[in-house]
């Protein structure tokens, strides 16, 4: 098993929980709802410093590049990001009430299995207060001369990489086959799969309409046709399909982009600044499997609910890059916190997004290419620096 990767080793665990959902005792059930009651507290206590660990770097190293470049791709990004977030929504909106069965599962906790103990596990701080914490030591590090703040928060974000791949990854099949083997227990299996099989395929098709928007928009400011553009990037797209990591695609995206007639060195800026602050594929992802969850269980999933979520998940995850399941891992106490997601909406948003990690992870670098031009454009006879 350690020979597979994280993506197949997800997929065997729903094979395997939802079948032995069917098979095995009741008694035997609830050892692997005992492990998940334990891994879920620990997830809880975890998310806070995962935060505090992840961001308040990533703001530090953006802190400390001075320029009007750098505000410029930054405000680019984050508008993309928002905007695609929204345009989820809505879609999400007007075409998931076909899809999905509202109210078809409940959180009541009725028919789970019950663990044989529990362990409570208080987190040390909120997430907001984590979230704003992140800010303020990441801004601090990067306005300091002295660099024995930014050593600590560096060293923190070590030892948070190291427990989400040493600890909180290899524990994820595990964990969702336990929520599987719970889901199939209830008898709601059938209705949770049928639902993620018909919200992937919007997810997809919408991925379609967003990346030639971008490139669409691109092309008033550098005159390319968008289609032969989004074209000539899909060895890019096509490589982080294969890679799931924007930050490996890096070289192919920059040898694509400068193709595109960008500036060298402004694509030598901007292809690996996105790769860590444009995410719109995997905010796309989240926000949709999000409403989806939410509609089963009859949550609440109002456009102004979903404004405010919106915003704060295109900071947070800037810290995602690079990390394994860094994306859906920062977003976890945004949903838990804004949106009111329980640990077993959290194990099926992971289980969910890492299942299609790679068109989101493609979705980004190949619109990176596309607000490369923006900025080329914008620059263009400019020092970088300016």
């Amino acid at each position: 098993m350690k020979k597979l990767g994280l993506l197949p080793r997800i997929l065997i665990a729903i094979a395997l929980g939802i079948g032995a959902g069917f098979l095995l005792p009741q008694w035997a059930g609830r050892i692997f709802a005992t492990f998940n009651q334990i891994f879920s507290q620990f997830l809880s206590f975890i998310i806070p410093l995962l935060i505090l660990g992840l961001v308040a770097p990533a703001i530090a190293d953006l802190g400390k590049r001075a320029g009007k470049m750098l505000l410029v791709t930054v405000g680019i990004a984050y508008a993309m990001s928002v905007a695609v977030g929204l345009l989820t929504y809505g879609v999400s909106y007007l075409t998931f009430p076909s899809i999905v069965q509202a109210g078809a599962v409940t959180s009541d906790g009725a028919g789970d299995l019950a663990p044989y103990f529990c362990i409570d596990i208080p987190p040390v701080m909120a997430v907001m207060t984590a979230l704003i914490l992140a800010f303020t030591l990441g801004l601090g590090a990067a306005q300091l001369e002295s660099g024995g703040l930014r050593r600590g928060i560096d060293d923190l974000r070590r030892v948070i990489v190291m427990v989400i791949s040493k600890v909180l990854i290899p524990c994820l099949p595990l964990y969702i086959f336990g929520i599987f083997l719970n889901i199939a227990y209830s008898g709601t299996a059938g209705t949770v799969i049928a639902t993620f099989a018909g919200i992937i395929g919007v997810i997809l098709a919408l991925q379609v309409v967003v990346l030639i928007a971008q490139f669409s928009l691109a092309s008033l400011f550098s005159g390319l046709n968008p289609l032969k553009a989004l074209w000539r990037m899909l060895p890019a797209y096509f490589t982080a399909l294969g890679t799931q990591s924007s930050a490996a695609t890096i070289p192919v995206t920059l040898r694509q982009t400068i193709s595109l007639g960008v500036n060298p060195d402004v694509a030598g800026f901007s292809v690996p600044l996105c790769a860590t602050i444009h995410m719109s594929g995997s905010i796309m992802k989240i926000v949709s499997c999000s409403i989806a969850i939410l509609m089963l269980s009859g949550g609440d999933y109002s456009l102004g609910l979903y404004a405010g979520f919106i915003a704060m998940l295109a900071i947070t995850i800037v810290a995602a890059p690079g990390v394994p399941g860094g994306a859906i891992m920062a977003s976890l106490g945004l949903l838990s916190s804004m949106l009111g997601f329980s640990d077993a909406d959290n194990a099926l948003m992971i289980a969910i997004y890492i299942a299609i990690d790679s068109f989101g992870t493609a979705c980004n670098v190949t619109g990176d290419a596309a607000i490369a031009q923006i900025v080329d454009r914008i620059f263009r006879g400019k020092a970088i620096a300016a």
